[in-house]
């Protein structure tokens, strides 16, 4: 018999008490203020549904990681079945902004198809810099994998996805990491130090970019964490299968053909779906996440045999 949501969630409550930081009104990442953003150049946009499916369990917040009195929280959406893949999202924002909300249409999608998923919240760059978001991910994979029972998921198959700073993160943390089998990187950059990736994350201009406030310096201050964050300089035998998925705007996919093709020569899976027509942060829209899901779901059930 399914335990219900309410009792797996005080038994896996935290025993210390802890909070989350209030919403931060500056934070508009979210689906509502990006289609503003983008209804007007693409009238055929559609916000993805958010609403739980019926036989979809919600366990939500509950707590992962914490640092004194401060929650990292996780939600998990779990369909019926037993020892079922999982998917941990992490959702994007330039490593500063965003909710693990993000991904949950999404999430929704692929407990249609019999996976399970977790959406988590890290640590944004305005509260710990790199590499504490990636630590943060990779502690929630360990806090999923151990939870694996209480959650009727299969600590062998677990994959980390994630867009845009969050495709970075997953892949960083799915590749230096334990315990990841797959990984998808949607939209997300594989090498901050590309010519690309330099262009606009180390535009003088801005004073700091996304990544520059991330690592505390522009790349000319910090060229070690600027090389060391980038997913490309990990590719090794062994690693997790990878698939990219890509918008119709490069940058913010730079490095990716460089890093498939050192992975095909190290004899690591990889493939990509790129949506030449779509927006970045598309996956947070129909007609878009489909085909995304689509993508998905086929490579999942390959690699998390």
């Amino acid at each position: 018999m399914p335990v219900p949501s309410a009792v797996l969630a005080a038994a896996l409550a935290a025993t210390q008490p802890c909070v989350e930081p209030p919403p931060d009104p500056a934070n508009t990442y979210d689906a509502a203020h990006t289609y503003d953003k983008l209804a007007g150049e693409y009238p055929q946009i559609r916000i993805a549904d958010a609403a739980l499916p019926e036989g979809v369990r919600k366990v939500a917040d509950q707590v992962y990681a914490q640092y004194g009195a401060r929650c990292l929280k996780l939600d998990a959406y779990l369909p019926a079945g037993e020892q079922l893949p999982v998917v941990v999202f992490v959702h994007g924002g330039g490593w500063k902004s965003g909710y693990r909300s993000e991904f949950v249409p999404m999430a929704l999608r692929l407990t249609r198809q019999g996976f399970a998923a977790v959406t988590v919240s890290y640590r944004l760059s305005g509260e710990a810099r790199y590499p504490a978001a990636v630590r943060d991910v990779q502690a929630a994979v360990r806090w999923v994998r151990e939870h694996a029972a209480e959650l009727h998921i299969d600590p062998r198959r677990v994959a980390l996805a994630g867009g845009s700073a969050g495709g970075q993160i997953a892949a960083l943390a799915g590749v230096t990491g334990e315990g990841v089998k797959a990984v998808i990187n949607i939209d997300g950059l594989s090498d901050f130090t590309s010519a690309l990736a330099l262009r606009y994350e180390d535009d003088p201009r801005k004073n700091p970019s996304s990544a520059g406030a991330w690592f505390g310096g522009r790349y000319a201050e910090q060229v070690a964490l600027w090389r060391e964050a980038s997913p490309i300089q990990y590719v090794r035998p062994g690693m997790p299968a990878m698939l990219f998925i890509g918008s119709g705007q490069p940058r913010f996919s730079a490095g990716r053909e460089e890093m498939m093709a050192k992975m095909t020569q190290a004899g690591v899976a990889n493939d990509k779906l790129i949506l030449p027509d779509a927006p970045h942060s598309f996956w947070l829209f129909d007609p878009w996440l489909e085909p995304t899901v689509e993508a998905s779901v086929a490579f999942l059930r390959q690699y998390l045999r």
